[in-house]
């Protein structure tokens, strides 16, 4: 069985809450996939997301863990990136103070 692969399409929020509407005012989730052609787990996403936060934006709905953890990432890094400069102005004082 080969499975075609489809490519990716992109929407804009107008049309995300229009499909959304649909479903919430009786239109089935298969006559909507099968008009629109869409994916199930497309539309799925969308009446999810709109429940839950009214935006589309994955930033905006993330869990509280999920936004935790980006930001003890971002954290992470700098830390790294200030430690790694502390070591080079460590390593550039010591040669001087041997000199």
């Amino acid at each position: 069985m080969n499975k075609i692969k489809r490519k990716r399409r992109t929407f804009t929020d107008d049309f995300k809450h229009q499909m959304v509407s649909l479903y919430q005012h009786g239109k089935s989730r298969s006559e909507i996939v099968a008009e629109y052609d869409l994916t199930p787990s497309a539309l799925d996403r969308w009446i999810t997301q709109a429940s839950q936060s009214g935006s589309f934006k994955t930033k905006d709905n993330r869990s509280p863990q999920e936004q935790e953890l980006i930001a003890l990432r971002k954290e992470l890094k700098q830390l790294r990136m200030e430690n790694d400069i502390l070591k080079q102005a460590a390593l550039i004082i010591g040669r001087k103070s041997l000199s």
